[in-house]
């Protein structure tokens, strides 16, 4: 049975908005590299780690796919992002 390892990487931000936008960014520069789930990324205060904010949608798409789009968007769900 292979295992799989999950990388917890702490980074500050100034506020919640600042704090989504890193994720965000991060995940989506890193999806390039390695295998990264952006339904899983999560943001929360330092001092209260157990209340966490989802950064994308995650909702699932005909084919197994999952949404891409950040997390309460108003738009139809999207499998890429709109350039």
């Amino acid at each position: 049975m292979s295992r799989r390892y999950v990388i917890h990487l702490p980074v500050t931000a100034a506020d919640l908005a600042r704090a989504k936008i890193l994720a965000r960014t991060a995940v989506r520069s890193l999806a390039i590299v390695a295998p990264v789930d952006p339904g899983e990324t999560t943001v929360s205060t330092e001092d209260n780690q157990g209340v966490r904010h989802r950064v994308f949608c995650d909702r699932r798409l005909d084919g197994g796919r999952r949404c891409v789009l950040r997390a309460e968007h108003e738009t139809p769900c999207a499998a890429r992002v709109p350039r």
